[in-house]
């Protein structure tokens, strides 16, 4: 029986563009969350107070959402 023993060596700098192309994916999914809760806070403190009360919020809520 023969064996044969497949290993292939990386590229130079693969790992590292790996490395940079995960960190930006992560980043820009943090950004984008962000963003939206950015978004989300703009649009609540539009509402006047009797709007907040009918979705049980006080102003005050907003920065702790």
């Amino acid at each position: 029986m023969t064996g044969f023993e497949m290993s292939r060596s990386v590229p130079f700098g693969a790992v590292k563009i790996y490395q940079i192309v995960v960190f930006i994916q992560g980043a820009s999914a943090k950004l984008a969350i962000w963003n939206k809760a950015r978004k989300t806070r703009n649009e609540l403190y539009r509402l006047s107070d009797r709007q907040l009360s009918d979705i049980g919020l006080i102003r005050s809520d907003i920065e702790r959402l």
